[in-house]
């Protein structure tokens, strides 16, 4: 649909009423679709049909890799109920679009483990690994084979040495515990506001 909407573009159709039409029914079919302020300002735009993907056979690891360089999570969840002792459990987590479903339900087959979770209230479902023998057996071994790129695989290297304390089960004594939880406190949107403060002492000492 980009291709054919760049083809308009290309051929000049957008300078015309027919032609700019044309471009933004594709566009009400990319992604999230049009803005409020193009719908309001093109009511009858009328959706084209999304053509029909046939899905492969068998999954590319390293595509996979790729997709959870941008769109996985490795997630440490670290709390401590009133009644019970400090929890640690470890996620990993790939969400896409809804109508990504059976693509994201494969993952289930193609990595031998996880669950599929329809959030049908924000158009998107997830894929979720929470057991952590799955985690040991399946999804750590398949990114080492497969490695991922940039800064998530930093949190990803996080998310092993966590499994490898909770595999010692330090998670059970207090040192163990501090340990995660200021690995916990470096990962994802963690690492994010660490680099900036750091760039902030940098700026500070020039």
């Amino acid at each position: 649909m980009f291709k054919n909407a760049l083809e308009l573009i290309s051929s000049k159709a957008h300078l015309t009423e027919e032609g700019l039409t044309k471009i933004l029914s594709i566009r009400a079919s990319v992604n999230n679709g049009l803005s409020d302020d193009l719908k309001i300002a093109f009511p009858n735009i009328i959706p084209v049909a999304r053509p029909q993907i046939e899905l492969p056979a068998c999954i590319n690891p390293y595509w996979l890799a790729g997709f959870v360089s941008a769109e996985g999570c490795f997630f440490v969840a670290y709390s401590q109920p009133a009644n019970f002792g400090p929890r640690v459990q470890l996620f990993f987590r790939l969400s896409q679009h809804s109508r990504d479903a059976e693509l994201m339900k494969n993952l289930v087959k193609y990595l031998s483990c996880g669950v599929y979770y329809a959030r049908s209230n924000r158009n998107e479902g997830e894929f979720q690994v929470h057991v952590f023998s799955d985690i040991l057996k399946c999804i750590i071994p398949f990114f080492q084979k497969h490695p991922i790129a940039g800064v998530k695989s930093l949190d990803f290297a996080d998310f092993c040495k966590v499994a490898n304390l909770m595999q010692t089960k330090a998670h059970l004594t207090d040192e163990g515990l501090e340990q995660i939880r200021i690995i916990k406190l470096g990962m994802n949107s963690g690492r994010a506001k660490l680099l900036t403060s750091c760039a902030d002492l940098a700026v500070c000492f020039c």
